[in-house]
Formats: C-alpha cells, sequence, structure tokens
C-alpha cells in the first residue's frame, strides 16, 4: 500500500521539469509524484521523453529548468553517485550488466557503497531468494545469460544497494512474459514489505498496468494524462491517448 514520506510529502516530486541534449529540449515541463511503496508507471510511444524523464531524475542529464525533490530535498547538483546513497537505483533499458564477469562479482560490485560486509551478505542472500536462479549459477559469465536471466540479474544488482526508489526503463524490453511477470511480481512485494517504490518507463501497457497504482501518460515530451492503474485498467482503449 501506497503511503506519503515522513515529512508529510510524497518520496518523489518531479516539478516543471525539462531537459533535453545540449540545446536540444525533449522534456518540456513535467510534473509527477511517487509515494513510499507505490508503483508508477510512465506510459508513452518512442520519443515522448520517458527516458529523458528518468535519467534526469538519476542525475545523467542536468534538468534545463524545474526541480527533482527526493524526501523534500532538491537533488539539483547531485550526481549518480550521490543519489545511489540517497536510495535511488536505476535499470536502463540496455548494457545493464557486466558481461564479462560471474553473476556473483555483478552482484557484489553493485553493493560496494555498502561499507558493512555483514549488510552486503545480508542483501545477496535476500536478493538470491527472491531470484534463486542467481544463486544456482552465481559462477557464470552474466553474458552467457539469455535476455531475460540478464534483466533479472540487473534487477538484483539494483537490488543490492537497498533502495528505497528504483527507475526501471523499459523493463519488458526483449524479455519473455513468464520473466517479466516475475519481475513485476517482485518488485510488488518489495513495495508491499519494504516500503520501496518503483517507477516503470514502458511502452507495453499490459505489462505497464499489471501491477502498478498509477499511471502517467507522456506525449511529445508532456505529461498528458495521470489516473489510477485501475482507471487505466477499466479504459477500452488506450492508444487513443498517445
Amino acid at each position: 500500500m501506497a503511503s506519503h514520506d515522513g515529512a508529510g510529502g510524497p518520496l518523489l516530486a518531479v516539478a516543471d521539469l525539462a531537459a533535453g541534449y545540449g540545446r536540444r529540449p525533449v522534456v518540456h515541463g513535467v510534473s509527477l509524484s511517487v509515494n513510499r511503496g507505490e508503483i508508477v508507471s510512465v506510459l508513452g510511444h518512442n520519443g515522448a521523453g520517458k527516458t529523458t524523464t528518468l535519467k534526469t531524475i538519476f542525475g545523467l542529464l542536468r534538468p534545463i529548468a524545474g526541480r527533482v525533490l527526493y524526501h523534500g530535498s532538491d537533488l539539483s547538483g547531485a550526481s549518480p553517485a550521490q543519489r545511489v546513497r540517497l536510495g535511488m537505483s536505476y535499470i536502463p533499458a540496455e548494457k545493464y550488466v557486466f558481461p564479462n564477469l560471474s553473476v556473483a562479482v555483478n552482484l557484489r560490485l553493485a553493493a560496494l557503497q555498502e561499507r558493512s560486509k555483514a549488510a552486503r551478505e545480508l542483501r545477496l542472500r535476500r536478493v538470491c531468494d527472491m531470484f534463486p536462479i542467481l544463486e544456482e549459477r552465481h559462477d557464470q559469465l552474466a553474458g552467457t545469460f539469455s535476455g531475460g536471466q540478464q534483466r533479472i540479474l540487473s534487477v538484483g544488482m539494483a537490488l543490492m544497494s537497498d533502495p528505497q526508489l528504483m527507475l526501471f526503463d523499459e523493463p519488458s524490453l526483449g524479455v519473455s512474459p513468464a520473466i517479466i511477470q516475475q519481475i513485476l511480481g517482485s518488485f510488488r512485494r518489495l513495495a508491499d514489505e519494504s516500503g520501496c517504490a518503483v517507477v516503470l518507463v514502458e511502452q507495453n501497457v499490459g505489462h505497464a498496468l499489471r501491477e502498478a497504482d498509477r499511471v502517467y501518460v507522456m506525449r511529445s515530451g508532456r505529461v498528458l494524462l495521470e489516473e489510477s492503474a485501475e482507471a487505466m485498467r477499466r479504459r477500452e482503449h488506450y492508444w487513443d491517448l498517445f
């Protein structure tokens, strides 16, 4: 169940965000919020500005205008590494594992910012309990995993930083329905049990709505609509929104 942050506001609040590449703006005045324990899906066609929004939230792009507030604090100027320390994790759509390293080393590298060995081992135990294949094949090179297995490993790596907010770009890209269902089910359990919040950027409406609480629809770099996932599921047609 979603809840507001202890300070009384949302965990993440993006306000009037403008962002892009060089002098070319891609995102224009985007505002959205995410509460603790909430799964929020951001929908839209290619070029809608979804990934740019996610990268700016995580600090990979600097905003042209607007603010990213996390726990009520403005993150302007914070690096991605600082945001990881504050409890954010980001899983990109592509190149999300180290292919020439084993599964175990991939997972341990993702927890390097945690100084406590006991905490690192506890996280590893939890991740392997959630995704047993990562323990069964811990010595296997990540690059020899299938696309779906690599996706599972990428989620495990994100969880090794013990995030409060996970940003996931195109989780269904090149992944079988069974594996995406497993991943989304793990997010639902995380959200319900630990209060971890998740933002999913997705083109596949069916996957995006499966476990979501709320939905934002983007088009041409702007938020066109915000509504509950339940209301979105009741719609007969989706694509007239895009």
